[in-house]
């Protein structure tokens, strides 16, 4: 039975961010590809506003990104829903058994996570994707908020560099020492009184389209993390 209070609180959370106005840049370019759209999604009506984060309070496993695409999340109001890397993403998480179903097109569609929680770093899409230094640090201050909230993570899996690099600058900033981790595909850091950190190039097209993140690497992460997760406490 999900911690009602837990819940609550995430939700207090989720309107904090969902109302969150400090990078001008990111809410002027959100809002001009809400309004410009696309021809396939002309038809839609785009979220165009920072996005939460998703999942179970109570997740054991929290899935860390860069930011929204600006026709997946920013269209739709929900992480890694109605693109491609939502269909690597969630499609990996069914197969490993944290999600009720391999497909995420919309807030509504039925999606369920269990034990899993899928946060961003940034939570306005970049032009480009590509944040400045200072609206991730803007941000940092809502992924410290959420980790506050989920007390039960005990792994985390960083999708790209940057995540990492964010991850792993907010835990030395909190006092962690984590020594000199380096980022690359397949790494698995153990930091004393911290999750097990992995660490995955992002599923962006940019990537799976090129090879550099193939299904067979991709799939080897997740069962690494249910691995991690089953043998938790």
């Amino acid at each position: 039975m999900p911690n009602l209070s837990r819940m609550s609180n995430l939700e207090l959370l989720a309107k904090e961010i969902i109302a969150c106005e400090r990078c001008p840049r990111l809410r002027a370019y959100c809002a001009e590809v809400g309004r410009i759209r696309v021809r396939r999604y002309r038809d839609q009506e785009y979220w165009a506003r920072p996005v939460p984060g998703f999942g179970d309070p109570a997740a054991r496993l929290l899935i860390l990104g860069l930011a929204p695409g600006a026709h997946g999340a920013n269209r739709t109001g929900r992480m890694f829903t109605g693109d491609d890397s939502g269909r690597w993403l969630y499609g990996a998480l069914f197969d490993a058994g944290f999600a009720n179903q391999p497909q995420a097109v919309s807030r509504d569609d039925g999606l369920q996570l269990t034990d899993a929680y899928v946060s961003n770093v940034v939570r306005c899409a970049p032009p480009d994707n590509k944040p400045t230094a200072a609206e991730i640090a803007a941000c940092l201050p809502h992924l410290e908020a959420e980790l506050g909230l989920l007390p039960n993570v005990r792994v985390v899996l960083a999708l790209g560099r940057i995540a990492f690099d964010t991850y792993v600058r907010l835990r030395r900033a909190q006092g962690h020492d984590l020594g000199r981790p380096a980022f690359r595909h397949g790494a698995e850091y153990h930091f004393p009184g911290l999750p097990v950190l992995l660490c995955s190039y992002h599923p962006s097209r940019q990537n799976t389209n090129t090879g550099v993140l193939t299904p067979v690497m991709w799939r080897t992460m997740f069962e690494r993390a249910r691995e991690l997760v089953d043998a938790s406490p």
